[in-house]
């Protein structure tokens, strides 16, 4: 008798192996949002961060997750989520094919195929006791992220196959899981539901102080502090003046600054250069249209006023 088999499955990606980097700044007030989310986590509550655009809340996550020490899921939030992106689904098949000519004068021919189970990132997570980054939750539809509601409060994974042993996964026990989010009001962001929201210690995050944009800015761009400054100055004045359509954040002083920094230009008023980055980066933070023309003729003359008052 022949017993031919053969399987056609997708293959799962592999955890991420985090480990804490050596150019992360901790400052004083990153310090401490770090080991609050470490408590937290550790006594079995996931965590969720959430604030506006450009505030370090990603980086923060992963920060978080690998002074965990463990392998890390990492999850990007997306209006076309399904439930099954979260656990997987019924996406291969296993083929069997039996000839059996044990008798020669009996040919019997058998001919099947079982769909096969695949693991998603969250079921994987929740199996190994890995560590969920779910990036940007809300941008999922509230009716995708309804599976972690069991997951989070009775530690039960529910699969929609019944075929898969008894329908549920229990949780690892250092299973732990870490969510971040934009406001409300973010193009693309949908209001996460009071039952998931109940669920998760929510800390929120603003734009951080001028001394730890400062040394975040001159690690990623290779500048001196006193350099810097200059640039997170003006970028923090255009900030308080609240003449923009999408606030101008921490990514904008890292842009203009790394820009500088490979171009060696002087950070100074009389470099048109430099003063050319600055309007490029900055003036895009408002609408580009027929009506704001005079708008931005008018925030064109407070960066300038702003980059010749920092940077002469």
């Amino acid at each position: 008798m022949a017993v031919a088999s053969k399987t056609s499955i997708k293959k799962t990606l592999a955890a991420l192996a985090l480990s804490p980097s050596p150019d992360f700044i901790e400052t004083p007030i990153i310090k401490g949002l770090k080991e609050r989310a470490l408590a937290y986590l550790t006594a079995g509550f996931p965590v969720h961060f959430r604030g506006p655009a450009g505030t370090g809340k990603t980086t923060l996550a992963l920060h978080v997750a690998a002074s965990l020490k463990r392998p890390v899921m990492l999850i990007a939030g997306d209006e076309e989520f399904a439930t099954s992106d979260l656990i997987g689904g019924q996406y291969g098949y296993h083929y069997r094919q039996v000839d059996d000519r044990y008798i020669h004068t009996v040919h019997k021919y058998e001919e099947d195929a079982t769909q096969l189970w695949v693991d998603n990132r969250l079921t994987t997570a929740c199996r190994e006791g890995f560590t969920l980054v779910y990036d940007e939750f809300t941008r999922s539809r509230p009716e995708a992220n309804n599976v972690l509601l069991v997951v989070l409060e009775e530690h039960l994974l529910v699969l929609p196959n019944m075929n898969h042993k008894d329908g549920y996964i229990k949780v690892h026990p250092e299973f732990r899981a870490i969510f971040t989010s934009n406001p409300q009001e973010y193009a693309g962001v949908h209001e996460a539901q009071d039952a998931l929201s109940d669920r998760l210690v929510t800390m929120d995050l603003d734009y951080y102080d001028r001394e730890t944009e400062i040394n975040i800015t001159a690690a990623r761009s290779g500048l001196p502090p006193e350099e810097v400054e200059r640039i997170v100055d003006v970028v923090r004045d255009f900030r308080a003046s609240g003449e923009w359509d999408q606030a101008p954040t921490m990514r904008a002083c890292i842009m203009i600054a790394r820009v500088a920094t490979q171009q060696n230009l002087r950070l100074s008023k009389d470099d048109p250069r430099f003063t050319s980055i600055c309007l490029d980066v900055l003036e895009s933070k408002t609408a580009f249209t027929s009506q704001a023309r005079e708008r931005r003729a008018q925030q064109r003359k407070m960066l300038l006023s702003l980059i010749e008052h920092y940077c002469n």
